[in-house]
């Protein structure tokens, strides 16, 4: 497509000749609020235009025509990316997945089939009809898409037990880049026949295709859950905790707050939290019977050794939702007391404390707070940068203490993301965690899918 106006406005006018009337979006009011996901990359650019789509074939057509005229694309579907992954390009389109919608459950062989447009917690809505379940949970869950999770492999608070989305994604209907509609695995619980393409896009970002549709594994209801919450003077003392129950058991949630998280939890809800306490756990039994009430007890010990200072436990379902909610709330309360840089960096379970007791080094030595929320159970953290763009020092600080973050985790063997993706955000980091070989390998699985890089340019490469 070339630079000149008149060209693109003649280019765009044939693409919405082949999509039904309305899905081609150029008001510039509207293609504004597609400029940013909620990572709000400032480098990130209004688009010509934005396609919604209403199905495959309205995928496959825009893929052909862009395909065709070298016009990036960017897949998206609530915004909710916290990692740039979903933010315009000047030169490219946006296609939305928002208005594919459609859900079909299958009680009989406890799978959903599942356009990308639909939220995660109105998936879990339409399994609960028929007596399911559908675990993966990310705090995000009322607002961001199954596509999305997709996308990303989203994870959550109960997947330390349950699993990831990758865990739930039996087959998928994707849209390569030159608008060729392919369906990979299908609704079986075991199917090894050809190469495991399937989980080759799961967590690829749109960086190799557009997925359309998802067939998701449902489960049975989740058991009545009962709940400890235990509060510590040191983030080293909770780490300790965090080791001794996973050392002897899957909590269906083990999470945790710093003090800067549970402080901006408590300002904006008001719950009572303990303001001055340094760290707290949340943990979840969903054990049957018996069995649940044996496994708190386990966890409330281990806490208590660790020199917990107090320690909290209920089988009242609502009252141990307040807590989840209260963790749920982290990010947004956090995000009441200045802009985010949001970190995703994960660890190996030993290696926890170090991770969390570097990252309070990086924020002292940069002068920056940083609060620290974490799906412990399984070393994800969410370090959480706190700025004002305004202040360009601070800035600077920020972003200084967001890459020394992810120096850390990656030496300390981990991963700069369990969850959230690479996007664009992240993509400086990537060569230093999986080395020269991968990314070769990854840029010639790309090359081959995607030859003329149309698809969402600029994430992970």
């Amino acid at each position: 497509m070339s630079a000149g106006g008149t060209q693109h406005t003649a280019d765009l006018d044939a693409l919405a000749r082949l999509l039904p009337e309305g899905a081609v979006v150029t008001d510039p009011d509207i293609l504004a609020g597609y400029r940013q996901d909620r990572a709000m990359d400032p480098d990130a650019s209004v688009p010509l235009a934005v396609v919604r789509a209403r199905s495959t074939a309205d995928v496959s057509a825009t893929l052909k025509w862009a395909n065709t005229h070298r016009v990036p694309v960017v897949p998206r579907g609530a915004g909710t990316s916290l990692s740039g992954g979903a933010g315009g390009l000047a030169a490219g389109i946006v296609l939305s997945t928002e208005k594919m919608r459609e859900i079909t459950v299958d009680p009989v062989t406890r799978t959903a089939v599942v356009q990308p447009g639909l939220l995660n917690a109105e998936v879990k809505r339409a399994a609960a009809e028929h007596g399911l379940w559908y675990p993966p949970d990310p705090s995000s869950f009322e607002i961001c898409t199954i596509g999305g999770n997709a996308a990303t492999n989203a994870g959550g608070l109960c997947c330390v037990k349950y699993g990831v989305t990758t865990d739930y994604v039996l087959g998928l209907e994707v849209v390569l880049a030159d608008g060729t509609v392919v369906r990979l695995g299908g609704p079986r619980l075991k199917d090894v026949a050809g190469l495991s393409l399937t989980k080759l896009f799961v967590g690829s970002e749109g960086t190799l295709g557009i997925i359309t549709e998802v067939t998701l594994r449902l489960l049975p209801p989740q058991p009545p859950a009962s709940t400890m919450v235990a509060t510590f003077s040191s983030v080293q003392a909770a780490a300790d905790a965090v080791l001794a129950i996973t050392g002897k058991l899957r909590p269906a949630m083990l999470e945790f707050m710093d003090r800067a998280s549970i402080n901006a939890v408590e300002a904006a809800l008001h719950m009572g939290l303990d303001r001055a306490t340094e760290a707290m756990l949340i943990a979840r039994s969903d054990a049957p019977g018996a069995a649940a009430a044996q496994e708190i007890a386990l966890m409330v010990q281990a806490c208590r050794d660790a020199g917990a200072d107090e320690v909290f436990d209920t089988d009242d379902p609502e009252e141990g939702e307040a807590f989840a909610a209260a963790r749920r709330m982290a990010i947004p309360a956090v995000e009441r007391t200045g802009s985010l840089l949001l970190e995703d960096v994960g660890v190996p379970l030993p290696a926890l404390p170090a991770l969390v007791g570097g990252i309070t080094e990086i924020a002292e030595r940069n002068a920056v707070t940083v609060a620290v929320i974490a799906h412990a159970g399984d070393g994800n953290t969410h370090p959480l940068i706190v700025f004002d763009p305004a202040d360009e020092d601070m800035t600077a600080r920020a972003h200084a203490a967001f890459g020394q973050i992810m120096d850390l985790a990656i030496g300390l063997g981990g991963t700069i993301t369990g969850e959230h993706g690479v996007g664009r955000l992240k993509k400086a980091w990537l060569p230093d965690q999986v080395g020269p070989d991968v990314m070769d390998l990854t840029r010639r699985v790309k090359e081959a899918l995607d030859p003329n890089a149309i698809l969402n340019p600029g994430v992970l490469f």
